[in-house]
């Protein structure tokens, strides 16, 4: 019989937090004997799940005694990086009492500080000792994996209440880093304006990490929605924005001149590491051959962590675009890319990235600052409601313009048998407009 949290979750629109967005409700209407919370705040700059977890402990903990009970484990685990002290003393008294008064087997995995210890494969290799087999989910090692703030958000679906707010940090050429909770849809020029605006004008903002995040076209146009765990400022001439703005033809003329099949990128590839069939540097020097090949499909594999790209070429390119251009144009699952599971690399812990020196590399190191919090911001006018903020199908839009809306009220239906997620209003207010994008809400009356 279906946990009633399936259902409620699916009602209050929870999606994975992390980044992905994949629809809660689907990923937790399963069985598995281990449940794990990703708390690793694996991007460089990105503090936001931290926060969450000093400062919602008691959600969390509820949220995640309710996984557990919906998809039947027998333990539960929060990974969190040991650097984080305070965050794990909160965490570590939760459980333990969480252990004596409600009999859970709930414990907290201290991770070391590397990049990408988020990743969920990487995850649960670690705080298991599992490998989930290339081109699949935790799922089938008997894990389900879960974001700290999706977590928090399936204890308040429990409540009844949808998603309307998201947790999230600002870093880089602002005035003043941040942390913040925000309505979803707030303008991302009101959040910088939080963080005291922009300190020079030549800038760029990312919305996600440094190693993962996209380079957003026209922060004036663009809004928060409900993977958005941080925004970073960063000057255009930067690295980090340059390798993300590169036009992809051009890279693809330069990885074929520029590759000096030093294998470096696989070396380093975190899934390479957990014995999975994909080897970057083969896939670069293949270029020229039919985009179904073997070794092409290979791409399919691939995380987008970056370090390749980051770390490991010598030669500047990118394998990771590379392999995101080769996506785009196969047709077949990754679980159909060939190749014998090698097993974990007996190297995987001599080449583990620390973030501090990431950072360096990045030349970050400057931003790299604690964020002050801000616990009562000042509420923006308008909210742009995106109907695509989930893996699946684009939400329909179930209001008009000229309704009048209340905070939490649903204006964005998941379509019939589609994998999808339900958005609700993150304001009280009247909609200026709905269409096949986004939803507007404009804030009326003071009210909020």
């Amino acid at each position: 019989m279906t946990h009633p949290l399936v259902e409620k979750t699916r009602a209050a629109g929870v999606v994975g937090a992390g980044g992905a967005g994949f629809p809660t409700h689907v990923k937790i209407d399963a069985q598995a004997d281990t449940v794990l919370i990703n708390g690793a705040s694996c991007e460089p700059l990105l503090c936001s799940d931290i926060h969450l977890m000093e400062t919602r402990s008691d959600d969390i903990i509820k949220g995640l005694g309710l996984v557990m009970d919906a998809v039947g484990a027998e333990k539960a685990m929060i990974g969190v990086k040991a650097k984080h002290r305070n965050a794990v003393a909160i965490l570590e008294r939760k459980v333990a009492d969480a252990g004596l008064t409600g009999g859970r087997n709930m414990s907290v995995f201290k991770m070391q500080d590397f990049y990408p210890g988020g990743d969920e494969h990487v995850l649960v290799n670690e705080a298991t000792g599992r490998i989930v087999p290339q081109g699949g989910i935790p799922l089938e090692v008997g894990v389900v994996v879960s974001n700290s703030e999706s977590v928090f958000n399936m204890s308040q679906a429990w409540e009844d209440k949808p998603v309307t707010h998201r947790t999230l940090n600002v870093a880089g050429e602002v005035m003043k880093p941040i942390v913040v909770r925000v309505p979803v849809g707030t303008p991302v020029s009101h959040v910088l304006k939080l963080a005291g605006g922009v300190r020079r004008p030549d800038c760029k903002v990312i919305d996600g990490g440094p190693m993962m995040g996209r380079v957003l076209d026209d922060p004036e146009k663009a809004f928060v929605t409900k993977t958005t765990s941080g925004l970073i400022v960063l000057p255009a001439e930067h690295n980090v924005i340059q390798g993300k703005t590169t036009d992809i033809n051009q890279l693809m003329r330069v990885t074929r001149l520029a590759c000096c099949q030093c294998s470096l990128c696989t070396d380093l590839c975190p899934r390479f590491q957990l014995g999975h069939n994909l080897h970057p540097h083969l896939i670069m020097r293949s270029l020229a051959l039919p985009v179904d090949h073997p070794i092409k499909q290979q791409a399919l594999l691939c995380s987008e962590c970056g370090i390749c790209e980051k770390w490991a070429c010598p030669m500047q390119i990118s394998p990771r675009e590379v392999n995101r251009a080769i996506k785009q144009q196969l047709k077949i699952r990754p679980k159909d890319v060939g190749g014998e599971d090698l097993g974990r690399h007996p190297y995987t812990d001599y080449r583990r990235v620390p973030v501090k020196r990431l950072l360096g590399k990045l030349d970050l190191l400057a931003y790299d600052v604690h964020p002050e919090p801000v616990f009562d911001p000042a509420q923006p006018e308008v909210v742009g409601l995106y109907l695509r903020q989930h893996i699946g199908a684009p939400s329909t839009p179930v209001v008009s313009v000229g309704d009048m809306v209340s905070c939490g009220q649903v204006v964005a239906e998941i379509p019939e048998k589609a994998l999808g997620a339900r958005v609700h209003a993150s304001i009280s207010g009247k909609v200026m407009a709905a269409d096949s994008e986004k939803i507007l809400v404009k804030k009326e009356n003071g009210n909020v």
